[in-house]
């Protein structure tokens, strides 16, 4: 330690040992220290470098394109530990890009201890170079006032402006994790077009930490974007400048990955860790769920209310109390909405593959129909079925197929097929009136009569086991041919004169369903089928005449 140095830390004991290595023994939120500093410096660009002796990590060196710091800066600002530099007067936009500062607490400097024994700072402004080493050991062994150790003052420089920062006497013992590091970073920070950062590897891989490697390991199926004036957006008086974007991953997120929840940015870095903002997540809405918002009013509260590990918020404080009331009605109509969604894509997905329109097929259903059948969609997965369990659905589609009950009549083609639109229209009456004039159709055109209904049915079957009839059914030579022959008159005379003739006779609103029910229809529509697939083996004789 050098007692002629002309730069000088004034600290309080206490404040070092209680925030030192306890607060930053890791290295993303060290290095993020520095990062933000260079924001706050108006770089454009932060370079990480690491560096290893084989697989011992030997240096950590974070360089950037900022102004630099100037000689008596370096003393009155970086030097100083506790400094609110809004307070100082730094508060205002950075000239370059218009920042305002991430940092507020002035403790930043002391997270590197908690990776490195020794810190070089070289920083060059204007043409002007200063560099200094700060020592662990040193700063301990000091009192109130600490003198790092200068190895270049106001040194004339060509280099252009920016600091480089290096980590040296490295705590850590075990090989860098680039990736990894990388990785965390991207979480920690929102990096936007003006500002830039990049990582490299020992073996001098360059990794960007960017929007795309935060969220590049998941599978996102659904996203929301949304601003203050966003229709799930929240009171313009909290949220003035408030944006973000919410995201649903495909499959559950893994806990591990530390971006299950939604995490809470100001000023492009993180204040809070993903979180729910409820106290009820047993919905498994909550494991697909990712995203972030940035929350940069809360910087200009009187109050600071962002921790100073800046993973979580003073949530006591009257405005984080309504903010969080917000927060969770969006969670909570996000949620709500990707349900819908979900539900609407996996049915959407299953038509593609099966041709089955799951919604549209159930709604074809009713009463205990449908609710057996959406029971058994239910205890396979709800929608989920659809997806894991497609095989099985439409095995019982082929059994409950649309119409079941009109589909399980097995009705003559000539029949169904006409009276189909009426019925998925639940015009019953419309139905069954239309199977009966299908049935004297058929009659009219098998034998050329022109005589309609009750008459009709006289003329084409004439008096039961008297002379033949014009259309017959069989050879008529036993007893059990001859009933089936006049039970085919007798019963297509009740169909025109119990059917056809009151649904005709009465007002459409007032027969269906007053008069005929669905069951009613059904049974109609299966009695005339019985009826017209009788005649597909029926033989007309031409030469007898219509009988009254």
């Amino acid at each position: 330690m050098s007692s002629n140095s002309p730069f000088e830390m004034r600290f309080d004991p206490r404040t070092i040992q209680h925030l030192g290595v306890r607060m930053y023994s890791t290295l993303p939120p060290a290095i993020a220290e520095i990062v933000a500093n260079a924001y706050d410096a108006d770089a454009s660009r932060v370079e990480i470098q690491l560096e290893q002796d084989g697989d011992n990590p030997s240096s950590i060196v974070v360089s950037d394109d900022g102004h630099g710091l100037a000689h008596d800066e370096i003393n009155e600002k970086f030097l100083v530990i506790g400094r609110n530099r809004r307070d100082d007067g730094d508060g205002d936009p950075t000239p370059r890009f218009g920042r305002l500062p991430i940092g507020k607490k002035g403790l930043g400097k002391l997270a590197l201890f908690g990776l490195a024994t020794t810190i070089k700072v070289d920083t060059r402004k204007d043409g002007l170079q200063n560099v200094l080493s700060l020592n662990w050991v040193d700063l301990i062994d000091s009192k109130n006032t600490y003198k790092p150790k200068p190895e270049v003052v106001d040194g004339s420089c060509t280099e252009p402006s920016g600091t480089r920062v290096t980590l040296s006497g490295l705590k850590r013992k075990s090989p860098f994790d680039a990736e990894a590091l990388a990785n965390s970073l991207s979480r920690i920070f929102i990096v936007d077009d003006d500002f830039h950062i990049s990582l490299r590897s020992p073996s001098g891989e360059r990794l960007n930490v960017d929007r795309q490697r935060r969220y590049g390991t998941l599978d996102i199926e659904f996203e929301w974007d949304f601003s203050e004036d966003h229709e799930l957006g929240m009171d313009q008086r909290l949220t003035d400048g408030l944006s973000g974007k919410l995201m649903t991953a495909k499959t559950p997120i893994p806990p591990s990955s530390g971006l299950r929840g939604v995490t809470l940015f100001s000023r492009k870095k993180l204040v809070n860790a993903p979180e729910y903002f409820t106290s009820s997540t047993s919905s498994h809405f909550y494991q697909y769920l990712t995203g972030h918002i940035s929350v940069d009013f809360i910087d200009e509260l009187d109050e600071d209310v962002i921790a100073t590990n800046r993973q979580s918020l003073n949530w006591e404080h009257p405005r984080m109390v309504e903010l969080r009331e917000q927060l969770s009605s969006l969670v909570t109509k996000v949620a709500g909405e990707w349900r819908q969604r979900r539900k609407e894509k996996k049915t959407t997905d299953f038509k593609e593959k099966t041709g089955i329109d799951a919604n549209a097929w159930l709604d074809t259903m009713s009463g205990e129909v449908r609710t057996n059948t959406e029971t058994i969609i239910t205890s396979l997965g709800g929608e989920d079925a659809l997806e894991h369990f497609g095989t099985v659905v439409e095995a019982l589609h082929a059994l409950v197929p649309e119409y079941p009950m009109l589909h399980w009549r097995h009705l003559h083609l000539k029949v169904r097929d006409r009276v189909r639109s009426y019925y998925e229209k639940k015009q019953y009456g419309h139905a069954a009136s239309e199977g009966v004039k299908i049935f004297a159709e058929i009659l009219r055109h098998m034998t050329g009569l022109t005589s309609d209904a009750y008459e009709l049915v006289n003329d084409v079957f004439g008096i039961p086991s008297v002379g033949s009839p014009k259309i017959q059914l069989n050879a008529m030579s036993t007893e059990s041919e001859r009933n089936i022959q006049d039970g085919q008159g007798h019963l297509s005379r009740g169909v025109m004169r119990g059917f056809r003739n009151p649904i005709l006779h009465e007002p459409m609103d007032s027969a269906v369903p007053a008069l005929f029910s669905e069951v009613d229809c059904l049974n109609i529509l299966s009695l005339v089928s019985y009826l017209v697939t009788r005649l597909d083996s029926a033989t007309v004789n031409p030469s007898v005449d219509a009988t009254s």
